[in-house]
Order: structure tokens, then C-alpha cells, then sequence
């Protein structure tokens, strides 16, 4: 009895584990969401918000590749993995100090990427001409038409272009976490505790009656 028991509440400890992982994957979708949205009306700060922590990875990063590159002195690219690490070092310095400045040079990076991307999507898509040739026209054209918005507003696009594009991020990451914590979560009510479907158990009481019901005609008839 003590070996079913502990069969038993195994299923029951472990979908519980699961149940809570799962929860606290669609808590962290909400957080998320809540970024995302504060983001989304207070874009400045999502700009300095994001620019100092992609300054403090790059910081992390080049001190991990230059305590990496200590490590295997004696390998073939030292040097290489050295001015990578130095690199990083200062980058992420400079994005430190002038925050302002790097939210400007990088916006105009990304303005620059979308207008060169829409260029050349639009010209492959006259070109090729196959079978989405209208949603990569479309494409390509909003991808011009956003990057010459943000150019005819530099600099001052730079106070909340990376803040509008870090805020959705975060927005449709944590939709997604949400999304998939509450099907998951959804999936295991759905489970009986031995793991099987919850319908089973009525499907083989179905078919346990579907069964019964030629033999009691065969027994009427032969009465």
C-alpha cells in the first residue's frame, strides 16, 4: 500500500512542480508586459534605461573574453581574442560616460540598416518577382519610409527610437512567456494524475458498456 501511495503522489509532485515552474514563466511575462508598457509612455528613460545596460554587457563581455583570452595565452589568436576583449572594454566605457551621444550614433545605425535593408529588399523583390512579391515590396517600403522618418528627425529621434524598440521587445517577449505559461499550465489540467488524458477515464467506461451490452443480448436471446 505504502509503494501505490508513493506511485500515486510522484504524478501529483511532479505536475505540481511543473504547474509552479510554468506559473512563475507566465509571472515573468507579466513583468515583462508591465516594462514594456512604462517603456512605451516613458521612451527617454527606456533609451538611457537601455543604452546603460547594453554598455554593462559590453563591459562584462570584454572583461570575460579578456580574463578568456589570459586563460589560453598560448593558443593561435590571443591577440585577436585580446583587441576583441579591448574592444568591448572600450565601448562599453564610452557608452557609459555619454549615454546621449551613443543613443545617436546608434539610432543613426539603425536608420541607416532599415533604409539600406528596404533598399535592397525592394530591389530584389523587382527583380526576383516570385511568389510574395507584394509583401516584400511592402516590406521594403516601410522599411525606406522608417528609416527616412528617423533621419529627418536626427538627433532628436535618438530620445526615443531605441526606447520605443527596447519597450516593444520587452512587450512581445513577455506576450509570449504569458502565452506560453498559461497554455502550458492549461495542457496540465488537462492531465489526469497517473498521466493519462482526463478523458480516458470516460472513454473506457464507453467502451466498457459498448462492450457489456452484445453480451446481455446474448444471454436474453439464449433464455
Amino acid at each position: 500500500m505504502d509503494t501505490d501511495r508513493a506511485e500515486t503522489t510522484e504524478p501529483q509532485r511532479e505536475k505540481r512542480k511543473l504547474s509552479r515552474s510554468f506559473g512563475l514563466l507566465a509571472l515573468l511575462g507579466v513583468i515583462l508586459v508591465l516594462a514594456g508598457l512604462v517603456g512605451l509612455v516613458y521612451t527617454g528613460v527606456a533609451t538611457l534605461t537601455s543604452m546603460f545596460l547594453f554598455g554593462w554587457l559590453l563591459l562584462v563581455g570584454g572583461v570575460v573574453g579578456l580574463l578568456h583570452a589570459v586563460q589560453s595565452r598560448k593558443g593561435s589568436y590571443f591577440w585577436l581574442a585580446v583587441i576583441v576583449a579591448a574592444i568591448n572594454l572600450a565601448a562599453g566605457f564610452v557608452i557609459l560616460r555619454r549615454p546621449e551621444a551613443s543613443a545617436e550614433a546608434l539610432t543613426m545605425f539603425a536608420a541607416l540598416l532599415f533604409l539600406t535593408g528596404g533598399v535592397f529588399r525592394l530591389a530584389g523583390a523587382l527583380v526576383v518577382r516570385g511568389a510574395n512579391f507584394g509583401l516584400a515590396l511592402v516590406q521594403g517600403a516601410f522599411g525606406v519610409l522608417l528609416g527616412i522618418l528617423i533621419l529627418a528627425e536626427w538627433p532628436g529621434s535618438s530620445l526615443y527610437v531605441i526606447g520605443t524598440f527596447f519597450s516593444l521587445a520587452l512587450l512581445f517577449d513577455g506576450l509570449s512567456l504569458v502565452g506560453l505559461g498559461m497554455g502550458a499550465r492549461r495542457i496540465l489540467g488537462l492531465v489526469r494524475e497517473d498521466g493519462a488524458p482526463a478523458g480516458a477515464g470516460a472513454a473506457d467506461g464507453t467502451r466498457a458498456v459498448a462492450q457489456k451490452r452484445p453480451a446481455e443480448d446474448q444471454e436474453q436471446s439464449n433464455n
